[in-house]
């Protein structure tokens, strides 16, 4: 029975590796999505032969059920707009259940100080656990404070104590370390106190928090992907500490293509992962049409039928997505008017900032719902030598990632940030509820242009108010 454990736990973390795999692309994802659930439903299949003889299978029944009962309907009937708040949900529950599992595994060993069957408390089992721990209860608290600010249960800006918090938060690690550090020293000597463990995991929870609380939302897609990064590594360090292979792997799976991502993420903003997690960037920007030296600026307003006629008569027009568009679900009115302009000869083209939207691939997963071509999809270093033939450039709920501040304003706290350069194409139509900055609280001089002008109101409605026009044309 432990060979056919090994057996389909080999199985499960490869299907896990094709699956992921399957990701690369739109046309896949979905086949490769199935395959790694098959994959944990043998990995859970395993565990279960695994334990036969625990005597415990009510209580893991029930554990199964709960599972199913609260993952199922929120994957189910969660709103595209709101899926990076299930991706930070989903992930803090994982990083909470490794350290729950760390807290058993202290529990069920007597401070690590026996084991079952005679095991000795070695090295890898305790310096496991632990980091599983500490990490995995970051990871759990973390992504609930991502998790509000992402639902705006919490304010978006950076909420922090100024000077005192890397003072704060280098006493909260130093304070985890030391109580890891009493436990390890205690495993050979009797076990240490349980209270000492729970220390462990409020320090590593109030570390979670107090290290997400000043980051402002502007960098929200990145600490989602640095905290589904640490989720992977203190997963597969719950795996070592229980000699589960499938948790190993695929925890290192998790863990490295996180911080592959992650790293990608923080390259695309021009700004390095420590700084990120330092904190203090986004909600203080100028107030809208107000420039540094107090000049009050106005931006010029359009109508459906004049940003119709435009995109009509043009050569090309470049669509670029933001979260307003996510908002108001406007990708499939947005693929309806496309097609249109196709039909009269128009060349569409969707420009995609790596950090658009609240989470990695959010406009991605939008456009590729509503059926937009992958091949229409262009990444910000492909698309951006376009701006400057394009006709019309059609701004949909984007602001920072549009933002020539970004290039021009050394002030600017986006300075040196790669942005599309919108502002180069011959004409740019903003598609906005009103004037108000974006997500990192930052005024942006695109709206003020010359060349551009902006139709105010929802946009799945603006942009179906444009359809009708080219139709009538």
């Amino acid at each position: 029975m432990d060979n056919l454990v090994n057996i389909l736990y080999i199985i499960a973390f490869s299907m896990f590796i094709y699956g992921l795999m399957g990701l690369t692309g739109p046309k896949t994802a979905v086949r490769g999505n199935w395959i790694a659930a098959v994959g944990m439903a043998l990995a859970v299949v395993a565990t279960l032969i695994a334990v036969r003889d625990t005597g415990n299978w009510i209580i893991i029944a029930a554990g199964l059920i709960v599972g199913v009962v609260l993952g199922v309907p929120p994957a189910k009937f969660t709103k595209m707009t709101e899926m990076p708040q299930l991706v930070a949900a989903f992930n803090g529950v994982g990083g909470g259940t490794v350290a729950l599992i760390a807290w058993a595994e202290f529990l069920d060993t007597s401070g690590f100080s026996n084991f079952k069957h005679g095991e000795e408390p070695t090295v890898h089992i305790v310096i496991g656990s632990l980091f599983a721990a500490i990490i995995g209860s970051i990871s759990f608290w973390g992504s609930l404070i991502a998790f509000g600010k992402l639902q705006e249960i919490l304010p978006g800006r950076p909420i922090g104590l100024g000077r005192l918090q890397q003072p704060l938060n280098l006493l909260l690690v130093i304070g985890a370390i030391a109580a890891s550090v009493v436990i390890g020293i205690s495993a050979a000597d009797g076990g240490a106190s349980g209270w000492v463990m729970v220390a462990v995991l409020v320090l590593a929870g109030v570390l979670g928090l107090m290290v997400v609380l000043p980051i402002g939302g502007a960098d929200m897609p990145v600490v989602i992907s640095l905290l589904n990064a640490l989720t992977g590594l203190s997963a597969a360090a719950a795996g070592l500490a229980l000699n589960n292979t499938a948790m190993i792997v695929a925890g290192m799976i998790v863990g490295a293509s996180g911080t592959i991502l992650t790293n990608l993420m923080a390259k695309a903003m021009n700004r390095s992962i420590p700084a990120i997690v330092a904190g203090g960037f986004g909600g203080g920007g100028t107030a809208p049409g107000a420039s540094g030296d107090g000049e009050v600026k106005t931006a010029k307003a359009t109508s459906a039928a004049d940003a119709a006629v435009q995109m009509a008569y043009a050569n090309q027009v470049i669509v670029v997505p933001g979260y307003g568009m996510a908002v108001a679900q406007a990708q499939h009115a947005v693929k309806e008017m496309a097609e249109l302009l196709e039909a009269k000869g128009v060349e569409v083209k969707y420009a995609i900032h790596p950090v658009a939207g609240r989470m990695p691939g959010h406009m991605n997963v939008l456009l590729a719902e509503a059926e937009v071509s992958y091949d229409a999809m262009k990444e910000m270093d492909d698309i951006n030598g376009e701006f400057g033939r394009t006709d019309v450039a059609l701004v949909i709920g984007a602001n920072d990632v549009t933002n020539p501040a970004a290039r021009e304003d050394a002030s600017s706290p986006i300075y040196g940030m790669p942005v599309l350069n919108v502002d180069k194409a011959k004409s740019v139509i903003v598609l906005k509820r009103s004037m108000n900055s974006g997500f990192a609280g930052i005024d942006n001089p695109l709206f003020y242009a010359d060349t551009t002008s902006m139709l105010f109101g929802d946009a799945k409605k603006s942009v179906s108010a444009v359809t009708e026009e080219l139709k009538a044309l």
